[in-house]
């Protein structure tokens, strides 16, 4: 027990001191990377036994859930093409640089580390799949947290619900901008130096504000859970709830950073017109134009 913790104590020395440490412990994470994915088959053997016996009934109303979900979906995308095409013409007005595209790379869970005191995980994509330090990671709800360590075939994620992880969110309904706090709790951040006068109310959604280059800007973190106003302090308690279900998602995007802005170019504002619409625009060529 004494030695076990002598060596633990002597590897995190190293690590802090001696800037080549960390090299040796991505290459020690791409030796024990087979041994992780060995450890994940039951779990995956466990899910495909479950939807092997699965009732015929279940499946059925699954299908259903799942045809209404695409229907409402379907619905907000034709909503999407109209505003994206409204979006695109007023920033041409205004002369704004073009919204860009985040490219993303999925991934799927390996394991969750079950240190009590952090709050990391293991994904399956790593340097050989282009991942690096400091590319944000999203589920299907929302932020899930920042990447902070790589290996060949692997990669090493800092949640938001770690209390040392910290991200700049502004609110998604007037646009105030705030820092968002892990608590060391999956279902809890803080919402740090909220002046009491701040017009913040339980229910706002609170999305990355892009200030730092670390996380694209509109990508949504938490939604305002508590508001606290303590007569005659400076700063209101505000917490959160997290938007994403790291303790249920499988499966992830890593995000990149996207190309360089450049203004928008007419052919773009013509190309969204003719999205939303589904008709050519004006001034094409008439050639085109004929069957």
């Amino acid at each position: 027990m004494l030695l076990c913790a002598f060596i633990a104590f002597a590897l995190m020395f190293a690590e802090h001191r001696l800037p080549r440490f960390a090299e040796l412990r991505a290459e020690l994470s791409t030796l024990v990377t087979p041994v992780q994915w060995l450890v994940s088959l039951p779990s995956d053997a466990l899910s495909w036994g479950a939807l092997v016996i699965t009732d015929q009934s279940e499946l059925i109303d699954e299908n259903r859930r799942l045809r209404e979900q695409l229907l409402t979906l379907s619905h907000r995308v034709q909503r999407m093409a109209s505003l994206t095409a409204e979006n695109v013409r007023l920033r041409e007005l205004l002369h704004a640089a073009q919204r860009r595209q985040v490219p993303y790379l999925g991934a799927e869970l390996l394991s969750l580390d079950s240190d009590p005191f952090t709050h990391q995980m293991v994904i399956d994509r790593g340097r050989s799949s282009g991942v690096r330090v400091g590319l944000p990671v999203m589920d299907a709800s929302g932020l899930i947290g920042q990447v902070i360590s790589v290996s060949a075939y692997t990669s090493r994620i800092l949640m938001v619900a770690d209390a040392s992880h910290a991200v700049p969110v502004q609110s998604n309904r007037n646009g105030l901008r705030f820092i968002v706090q892990g608590t060391g709790s999956y279902d809890t951040l803080d919402v740090l130096h909220v002046a009491d006068t701040a017009d913040i109310r339980v229910g706002d959604l609170l999305v990355t504000s892009g200030l730092g280059g670390r996380f694209p800007e509109g990508f949504p973190v938490a939604r305002v859970s508590e508001v606290i106003h303590d007569p005659g302090e400076p700063f209101a308690q505000v917490s959160a709830e997290p938007i994403a279900q790291p303790e249920r998602s499988r499966h992830f995007l890593i995000l990149f950073p996207p190309p360089r802005a450049t203004l928008i170019s007419d052919e773009a504002v013509d190309a969204a017109l003719e999205t939303a619409s589904g008709q050519p625009q004006p001034g094409e060529d008439a050639a085109e134009q004929q069957p």
